[in-house]
């Protein structure tokens, strides 16, 4: 018997450290529920799902970004879903994600992976640092959201292949690709750029972390693709 009560005692501890461990709470609401892309939305992924794919794209923006303790992110505790009428795709403010309901109705091909890239782009947003920064340098930081996107394997059909794109700070997909090959030259380059970003961005941190400016990495990128 004594041996059954320190069993438990010690599975209890373990699902409250568990617990503990991913004390971040996640809310989707649906407020078009009237429309065709709400009710898709309700239909074909649902809000549980949803919930389920925020706290999952969450979990693994952190192993992307090297943060293996509540203490190395944003003290963050909820994160909301909204399903709503605006125009646009989607966009997050804070902890909040704002999700169009048109955009859902035009989505097209594969609808659950398509939703789900959204918002494994948007949950970076949530996670990221610097974002005082976003109004300057906002290239930087869709670029890191789609460069997590494309790590989890959500890339949508229009996205740019490597090599291409006119400049580094284009943004989205092409400064996602470009990220990709500076990961590519020193595992973890991506999590190290967020950290430094808390301070706000420079295009000195290619130099800091990989040795060379960011322009001779483009020139370098370009080149292994043909240019």
């Amino acid at each position: 018997m004594k041996l059954h009560i320190a069993a438990v005692a010690s599975l209890l501890a373990l699902a409250v450290a568990t617990t503990t461990a991913g004390a971040v709470t996640f809310d989707v609401r649906n407020t078009a529920s009237n429309t065709a892309g709400g009710q898709r939305f309700d239909q074909d992924y649902g809000l549980d799902y949803a919930k389920q794919v925020l706290s999952e794209a969450s979990t693994f923006t952190w192993n992307i970004f090297n943060q293996q303790s509540a203490a190395d992110r944003k003290p963050v505790d909820v994160v909301t879903l909204i399903v709503e009428n605006i125009t646009g795709v989607a966009f997050t403010i804070g902890s909040d994600i704002h999700y169009s309901a048109q955009s859902i109705a035009d989505t097209t091909g594969d609808f659950k992976p398509a939703v789900t890239g959204v918002l494994y782009h948007e949950i970076v947003h949530v996670w990221q640092w610097g974002l005082q920064d976003y109004r300057a340098h906002s290239w930087v930081f869709e670029g890191i959201a789609d460069f997590v996107r494309l790590k989890a394997g959500y890339i949508a059909a229009h996205w740019v292949k490597p090599g291409e794109g006119s400049s580094w700070d284009q943004g989205y997909d092409v400064t996602a690709r470009f990220l990709e090959y500076c990961d590519s030259l020193s595992s973890g380059f991506v999590a190290v750029l967020n950290a430094k970003l808390k301070d706000g961005y420079s295009d000195d941190y290619f130099v800091q972390i990989l040795g060379k400016n960011v322009q001779q990495l483009w020139s370098d990128y370009k080149a292994k693709y043909g240019g």
